[in-house]
């Protein structure tokens, strides 16, 4: 089973599925249709990236009826909440290990960038997104440098995100190139010669500009996204599933749609 597959699946039960109250309650008590259906002896693990992903994320689920109170709580030295009304846990942990605790099992559902879920290459089901925490991955640099990416010059690129650019070069634009993993700031690389150009996440683009430097080509547009655990996929898919028909009518909902 494919994430493809999952995404029709879910489709077709909202569909098919449009008069079940889960959908049209009157008193939009989402929160009692969690108790009655998400109740289980076995709870679900959720691994949120830290700071604002994770705040974005905890707003959205208060609106479909899962809270967790505690994190609410800046100054806890937790590392594990629980509701244990709904039989879930959660926990923050640094974006790049998310993929990971979920691939492994140790959280059946994970809250990561799209960033993180390309460049880890972990085997998890990637079932949703979010829609929130929108940028872009990009290629930039000093202007003259198009003509380098145009003529497929053999160059070098410095970034953060070595497998995502090795992808991008190798696999798209079949350019040979020499990849710089950087943990710094990305864009001082072509400023002092050590690239030609970098491949780094672009939210406003400011930064660039403050140092001279312009997106030249859009690798792919990066948000939020739900992972999920392929065998929790397969063991607790009622419960992960309404988790998720939820969370898209939310956010159908504030699209408008």
């Amino acid at each position: 089973m494919n994430s493809h597959n999952i995404n029709k699946n879910i489709d077709n039960c909202i569909n098919n599925n449009a008069n079940n109250e889960f959908y049209n309650d009157s008193n939009n008590n989402v929160n009692n249709n969690f108790n009655d259906n998400l109740s289980n002896d076995r709870y679900l693990t959720f691994a949120l990236g830290k700071g604002r992903l994770a705040d974005k994320t905890l707003e959205l689920f208060e609106k479909i009826g899962i809270k967790c109170e505690e994190m609410k709580d800046k100054h806890t030295r937790k590392l594990l909440f629980v509701n244990e009304e709904l039989k879930l846990k959660f926990f923050l942990s640094k974006g790049p290990d998310v993929p990971t605790y979920v691939e492994y099992g140790a959280a059946d559902i994970g809250i990561v960038g799209k960033d993180t879920i390309l460049e880890e290459g972990r085997n998890v089901y990637e079932v949703l997104d979010l829609g929130y925490g929108k940028c872009r991955m990009c290629i930039c640099g000093p202007k003259e440098a198009e003509e380098l990416l145009q003529h497929h010059e053999q160059i070098r690129v410095a970034t953060k995100y070595p497998h995502i650019a090795k992808d991008y070069f190798n696999n798209q634009k079949y350019q040979t190139v020499e990849i710089i993993k950087l943990n710094g700031s990305i864009e001082l690389a072509p400023i002092v010669g050590l690239s030609e150009v970098i491949c780094d996440i672009v939210e406003t683009g400011s930064t660039l500009k403050e140092n001279g430097l312009v997106v030249l080509e859009e690798v792919c547009p990066l948000s939020a996204r739900m992972v999920v655990n392929q065998v929790s996929m397969k063991m607790e898919n009622e419960r992960i599933t309404k988790i998720i028909k939820a969370l898209k009518e939310e956010i159908y909902k504030g699209k408008g749609i």
